[in-house]
């Protein structure tokens, strides 16, 4: 996995409200947060896109990590 794909993945981790294009531009410095997304889904990863309007007019997306626990048993 590419560093700002692990990067984004761990932001998305960090923040299950969800992130956008500028959460990520400002916490890790991805300007391309949605080519990061298709990586992560590539991977198997499920990310949830949902959409909004700004008070401008402007539709942005957040994105959501959907992760289920792996539980471990050890014999």
């Amino acid at each position: 996995m590419k560093p700002g794909t692990r990067a984004v993945l761990e932001l998305l981790r960090r923040n299950p409200e969800g992130v956008t294009a500028l959460d990520a531009l400002d916490a890790v410095g991805s300007f391309r947060l949605g080519a990061r997304i298709y990586e992560l889904k590539a991977e198997g990863y499920e990310v949830e896109t949902a959409w909004a309007t700004t008070a401008n007019g402007k539709r942005i997306a957040r994105y959501r990590l959907h992760e289920t626990q792996q539980l471990v048993v050890g014999l």
